[in-house]
């Protein structure tokens, strides 16, 4: 069998497989999340230890573990995790979606340049990610500072408690601004910058790469066996690729999750000089082209739960359906937003309200709003000559057939829906799978595990209209905040 675990940012997911990737269990544990100060979101690192330990127990009492062959982790990107001299965590971890660090960025962006952070690393610096977060310890916490010993990410972490191993990968480094993604190695530079040494971070390996076995201490605790092998894994949009099989050049998939993804594959190291998609490693060794939407199906829950105040997706389904929403716009901005526009002021708005709107047609201006960030992404992809025929889709918002058709017909692109919903946690299956030898490559598993069941083709006349309708969108953010 093998495990795939996901470090999510509300719970840790288990998911095991048999020798062919089926899924036979899953289990999971959540956590807090703890919120400081407005703007800022944090997690104590032992919180992911204990969900690990918990998930596999329970495991365990199903499952014979030492038929496990091989685990592998996925893990949300960009968090800060320090330890002192003795493995102790230093502080609460910053997360992904903290946007503590707006004087970090731009001292980042324009005291050192976007231009230079380009050359050092293929992006520039946005809130979310780990290089602004050393800047803010350095500055504001100089004490914690000078303990630290060891810097990792959320996943690292994870496999470190498990593996007694210090590593990392290539597809999760990418996110901190302190890795060279195009020559995949730390970039001197910018450990320069930060005033930490290559001492400080874990051994780089590739996705798929055996970094070691199951510590004893690890094995005594959960039942796990010591020949277990350990594979890094990656961060959860790479693996999460993997687990809807877009590895190949030109290959598209968009997650509809609390945040919004477009992901492209790419056989080559490619980057935008305005720095607005991400330029990262992929989880198969080779790139990808990223762009990340803060608020997506989030800023659909939102509305469901905190205004309309309902669960019932079912009615809110049939309302958009008779509706158009023709002159009604919704920017969906509500927590700033990252790609491509890297504005952490950004706010959310709907435009040209009138008496004659109902709740149906803010339902839809919403969705219809959340897949123009997507398209404004693609644009920025495809202007790097990506050039993709179909989207693989997954997340919480491929459950509704109307946003799939509708993002369909917004993009001019085939959306497809596939035979799994475990996106993170399976990719990690597959990485485990090609690391201890089952399957030749990434590529030849994600052929035999992963399947589309279900296309929405684009409707052309639809296109026309959403594409006019999206220009009067795109004005309406460079006139509130150009």
């Amino acid at each position: 069998m093998f495990l795939g675990i996901d470090v999510g940012t509300s719970s840790l997911k288990v998911v095991l497989s048999d020798r062919n990737g089926k899924i036979v269990a899953t289990e999971s544990a959540t956590y807090d999340i703890y919120l400081p100060k407005e703007g800022w979101t944090e997690q104590n690192p032992n919180d992911w230890y204990q969900a690990e330990i918990i998930t596999i127990k329970r495991l365990g009492k199903k499952f014979d573990l030492s038929k496990i062959i091989a685990v592998s982790f996925c893990g949300q990107m960009h968090g800060l995790v320090l330890l002192d001299k003795n493995d102790y965590v230093i502080r609460p971890a910053i997360l992904w979606n903290d946007n503590r660090t707006i004087d970090e960025c731009k001292y980042l962006n324009e005291k050192i340049g976007k231009t230079k952070l380009i050359h050092y690393t293929g992006n520039i610096a946005f809130t979310g990610f780990t290089a602004p977060k050393i800047l803010w310890v350095k500055k504001h916490e100089p004490h914690l500072f000078k303990k630290i010993h060891k810097i990792m990410l959320p996943k690292d972490y994870a496999a470190y408690k498990m593996s007694a191993v210090f590593a990392s990968d290539f597809s999760d480094s990418s996110g901190t601004l302190y890795l060279d993604v195009k020559h995949k190695c730390w970039s001197k530079p910018m450990l320069d910058i930060l005033e930490i040494t290559e001492k400080q971070l874990p051994q780089l390996f590739e996705s798929y790469q055996v970094i070691g076995n199951v510590s004893l201490n690890f094995a005594k605790l959960t039942g796990m066996s010591t020949k277990t092998k350990i594979i890094i894994g990656g961060g959860d949009q790479a693996v999460g690729a993997v687990g809807t099989g877009t590895v190949d050049n030109n290959q598209l998939s968009i997650s509809l999750g609390t945040s919004g993804v477009v992901f492209a594959a790419s056989q080559s190291f490619k980057s935008l000089s305005s720095g607005a998609m991400h330029s990262f490693c992929h989880a198969n060794g080779r790139y990808h082209i990223m762009g990340v939407m803060l608020s997506a199906a989030g800023a659909f829950d939102w509305w469901l739960k905190n205004i309309l105040k309902t669960n019932d997706f079912t009615l809110i389904n049939k309302e958009m359906k008779m509706s158009q929403a023709d002159n009604l716009y919704f920017l969906p901005y509500l927590t700033g937003e990252r790609s491509p526009i890297n504005n952490p002021y950004a706010r959310g708005e709907f435009h040209n309200l009138a008496l004659t709107h109902n709740r149906g047609d803010m339902s839809r201006a919403i969705i219809e709003g959340i897949n123009f960030g997507l398209l404004d992404c693609l644009n920025s992809i495809t202007a790097l000559k990506i050039k993709p025929k179909v989207a693989r889709v997954i997340g919480g918002g491929a459950k509704s057939e109307i946003w799939l058709q509708m993002l369909a017909d917004i993009l001019n692109i085939e959306v497809s829906k596939i035979n799994t919903s475990e996106g993170g946690a399976l990719g990690a299956i597959i990485l485990a799978m090609v690391g201890t030898g089952r399957y030749k490559s990434i590529s030849i598993a994600c052929k035999q595990i992963i399947r589309d069941v279900q296309i929405f083709k684009p409707n052309l006349k639809k296109h026309q209209y959403y594409l006019n309708k999206f220009r009067i969108w795109k004005k309406l953010y460079l006139k509130l905040y150009i």
